[in-house]
């Protein structure tokens, strides 16, 4: 990803087509690079990077057209079960989190309650259990979504959560770069909303704030992420930091103005 990021330092072209030709294959190196790096970097078996777009085809329940992700990179994959496939908004872990636009993850992908199951044999073909993904977010919307699978049943640590959204963070930084060439938000069209902040919130951040804004006390909270009250307020600490604001309140307000809790 630093050789895309780096390229995004020169002047863009004064040709709006090239600018765009060039945005695009900006997009395609800094999202194949994101999938190889949760692979290299964060300990992940499978990473893989679904690109927000119109379903392809038409699946059970669902109409050719609607939106979704279709899983455009890969590293780390033995199957092709996973690849160039379409993931409608709402279904599994990543259409998950490009519906509800915040991380999620579980430590078993097969027996998980809170997610659908449309996914599962392509996930079994690849042997896949824990899993997390992570939206690129900016400027309230999704632009992709990345994911990181282990072929083993373990809970997500605040580590390796924390470097799978810091490459999320970079990645989407090196989008926003790419889109200014074309003249246009990457990835879909923004909505009219209020700017993203300046520093991207961690997962874990996203995920405290998002119970915070439904009336959670950080105790409960607390007990509902498996933390430590302090973590809690810590959390919730830096990210009233990032975002500019000064109580729970104004914490609540801004993010939905970001578009951070949909």
């Amino acid at each position: 990803m630093t050789g895309a990021v780096e390229t995004l330092t020169a002047a863009p072209p004064d040709d709006p087509g090239l600018g765009a030709r060039a945005a695009e294959l900006v997009r395609d190196a800094v999202l194949g690079d994101l999938a190889r790096r949760v692979v290299a970097e964060c300990g992940a078996d499978v990473g893989l990077v679904g690109v927000p777009e119109p379903l392809p085809v038409a699946l059970p329940g669902h109409r050719a057209g609607e939106d979704g992700l279709v899983l455009r990179h890969w590293a780390g994959t033995r199957a092709d079960l996973l690849h160039d496939r379409p993931v409608p908004a709402g279904t599994g872990l990543g259409g998950r989190a490009l519906a509800e636009r915040a991380p999620s993850w579980v430590p078993d992908y097969r027996a998980a309650t809170t997610i659908s199951h449309h996914h599962d044999a392509a996930v079994s073909a690849e042997g896949l259990y824990a899993m997390l993904t992570v939206p690129l977010l900016h400027g309230g919307t999704v632009h992709g979504v990345v994911y990181a699978s282990l072929r083993a049943v373990v809970p997500f640590g605040d580590v390796r959560i924390a470097a799978v959204g810091e490459l999320a963070a970079t990645a989407t930084r090196a989008l926003a770069g790419a889109a200014a060439w074309s003249r246009a938000e990457p990835g879909p069209a923004g909505k009219d909303r209020a700017a993203a902040p300046a520093r991207p919130l961690t997962p874990r951040e996203h995920e405290v704030l998002r119970w915070a804004a439904t009336g959670r006390t950080n105790p409960e909270i607390a007990a509902r992420l498996g933390l430590t009250c302090n973590t809690v307020t810590g959390y919730l600490k830096s990210a009233m930091h990032k975002l500019g604001v000064r109580n729970r309140t104004e914490l609540a307000v801004a993010a939905r103005e970001s578009g951070l809790l949909g």
